[in-house]
């Protein structure tokens, strides 16, 4: 603290600006507990809004798939079967699954689509996600 004289013999301080280390200390604290919570949270939001991408596209999938039908009585499967229905995968399903469509020629024909999450994602846990001609969907072995 700065002291002067005053006029009068008295001692007149002046307090400094700024912030103590505890009240630092206590603003970092509290931050990193906010972190601690809102970062799990928002892991989980990602999570959620990737299958919701790649279920999206899954019916994409199946919708061209009864298209097709209609018009060459069978599905496409293997490898080429996307190119088939004229579909790619978008780039933020493509991030974090493999999509792969087989089929059998029946009768009656089927098909199912399939997403499969890529190993190193935060989806690895999230399990499989799948869909058939009968639109059954299939997620970690429950309905979507």
């Amino acid at each position: 603290m700065n002291t002067r004289i005053a006029t009068g013999g008295e001692v007149e301080r002046k307090r400094q600006r700024g912030f103590t280390l505890i009240e630092l200390m206590i603003t970092v604290a509290i931050i990193g507990i906010l972190a601690a919570i809102a970062y799990p949270s928002y892991q989980q939001h990602i999570v959620k809004t990737n299958r919701t991408d790649a279920q999206a596209f899954l019916m994409t999938v199946a919708q061209k798939q009864q298209q097709r039908l209609m018009v060459t009585r069978s599905y496409a499967g293997g490898d080429d079967a996307l190119s088939a229905l004229q579909l790619s995968v978008p780039a933020n399903v493509a991030r974090s699954y493999d999509v792969t469509v087989t089929s059998a020629g029946g009768p009656p024909p089927t098909f199912t689509a399939t997403a499969t999450p890529k190993s190193g994602t935060s989806q690895t846990s999230d399990g499989n996600l799948s869909i058939d001609q009968a639109e059954n969907k299939l997620w970690k072995g429950n309905a979507w």
